[in-house]
C-alpha cells in the first residue's frame, strides 16, 4: 500500500497504453509561480479552535486578498485538524475531496468506569462497515447509512477519558461513533475533543500551517519575498494524488478542457484497479489536472481496446486553449 493511503483505498500502480512524450505545452503544476497558486492552489490548513469552518475560509480569502475559497470538509467549532483549503478555480475540486477517508484523533469521555480491557474489546468490534444515523445537529439528512471503520487504534485511558485514533470513511460522525461505543459498553460516553489529523492526502505532519503562518507568509510575498508563500500554498493537484489516474495526449487535451467525453484514442496511460462507475481525474503527460468523470471501461477493457468511450465528464478544470486544438470534440 502506498504510504499516503489509508486503509481501504486501492494502491495503483500506472499502465503504459500507448508511449508519448510531452510536446511542450501547458506546465509543471509544481513550477507555478504565486499569482497561478493563488488560482489553482491547495492550502494544508491547522483549523484552530473555535471559528467555524466556514469563517476560516473567509479569513484565507481576506489574508490573501483573493476572490474564492473552499474547504473539504466542515469541522464543528471546537474541533481542531486538518482543513484542506482550495483556492481559486482549484475550487472545482472540493467536491472530489470532500469524499476521501479522514483519520481522527479523539477523546471519548465514558459516563461510568469500565475495565480498560473491556474498552478495549469494543473498539475492535466497531472496525469494520457500520451503521450510523447522522445527530441531530448535522449538515445532512438523518437516514440510516453505511461506513467504514478502517482502524481503530487504542492510544491510553485516564479513568474514564478514552484516547484513540480513527481511519474512517468520509462521513463518518466521531461523535455518533463515542456514543454508539458508549451504548455498547452499557454505560454511555461522548466526544469530549477531537483533532482532525488527516483528510485524504493531507496529512497532519506533512505542510500543516497554521493562520498565523499564512499571514505571516503573504506579508513577506508583499515585500517582494515569495519563497515561504510558496512553500505553502500546493498545487491543486495535490489534492487528486489518491483518486484513479488517466493521463491523456497532448492531443486530447483542448478537447477536453471544451467538455468532451473521454476515448480510448486519447489515452497514453491508465492507472489499475480502476472499475466502470469509478470517479476518475484525468491529467497531462506533465501532470496537469485537466477534468474529473466517470469512468465507462475497467482499467483491463481501456488497455484491450483501440475504440471507445472510456470515460464521461463530470466536471472540466483545466481552461480551454492551453493545448492545440487538435482533436474534435467527440474524438470520433
Amino acid at each position: 500500500m502506498a504510504p499516503d493511503m489509508l486503509p481501504g483505498e486501492r494502491p495503483r500502480e500506472l499502465l503504459i497504453k500507448e508511449e508519448c512524450r510531452p510536446q511542450g505545452y501547458g506546465k509543471d503544476p509544481y513550477a507555478r509561480s504565486v499569482v497561478e497558486l493563488l488560482e489553482k492552489g491547495v492550502i494544508n490548513l491547522d483549523k484552530p479552535y473555535g471559528p467555524t469552518s466556514h469563517e476560516v475560509t473567509a479569513w484565507v480569502k481576506n489574508i490573501l486578498h483573493i476572490k474564492r475559497a473552499g474547504h473539504s470538509g466542515t469541522l464543528d467549532p471546537h474541533v481542531t485538524g486538518v482543513l484542506p483549503t482550495m483556492l481559486g478555480d482549484a475550487t472545482r475540486l472540493v467536491r472530489n475531496l470532500l469524499l476521501s477517508g479522514k483519520e481522527y484523533v479523539c477523546v471519548m469521555r465514558l459516563h461510568a468506569d469500565v475495565p480498560e480491557a473491556r474498552v478495549k474489546a469494543i473498539l475492535g468490534e466497531f472496525t469494520g462497515v457500520i451503521y450510523q444515523r447522522p445527530p441531530l445537529v448535522s449538515a445532512v439528512k438523518r437516514q440510516l447509512r453505511k461506513r467504514t471503520i478502517y482502524y481503530i487504534d487504542f492510544l491510553e485511558m485516564d479513568g474514564r477519558d478514552v484516547l484513540f485514533k480513527v481511519g474512517c470513511e468520509a462521513g463518518t460522525y466521531i461523535r455518533k461513533l463515542c456514543h454508539d461505543m458508549g451504548e455498547a459498553l452499557g454505560v454511555g460516553a461522548h466526544m469530549y475533543e477531537l483533532r482532525r489529523t488527516r483528510s485524504g492526502p493531507f496529512k497532519e505532519d506533512d505542510t500543516l500551517i497554521t493562520l498565523q503562518d499564512l499571514t505571516d507568509a503573504y506579508f513577506y510575498y508583499t515585500q517582494g519575498d515569495e519563497a515561504p508563500l510558496k512553500n505553502i500554498i500546493l498545487p491543486m493537484e495535490h489534492a487528486l494524488r489518491n483518486m484513479p489516474r488517466i493521463v491523456v495526449k497532448d492531443s486530447a487535451v483542448d478537447a477536453l478542457a471544451e467538455g468532451a467525453q473521454l476515448y480510448v484514442q486519447g489515452i497514453s496511460k491508465v492507472d489499475t484497479g480502476i472499475q466502470k462507475g469509478d470517479m476518475v481525474a484525468v491529467f497531462t503527460l506533465i501532470g496537469e489536472v485537466v477534468s474529473i468523470g466517470t469512468a465507462k471501461m475497467t482499467t483491463e477493457e481501456i488497455m484491450a481496446v483501440k475504440e471507445g468511450q472510456a470515460m464521461d465528464t463530470v466536471r472540466v478544470v483545466m481552461e480551454p486553449g492551453v493545448y492545440p486544438k487538435e482533436w474534435k470534440k467527440t474524438f470520433k
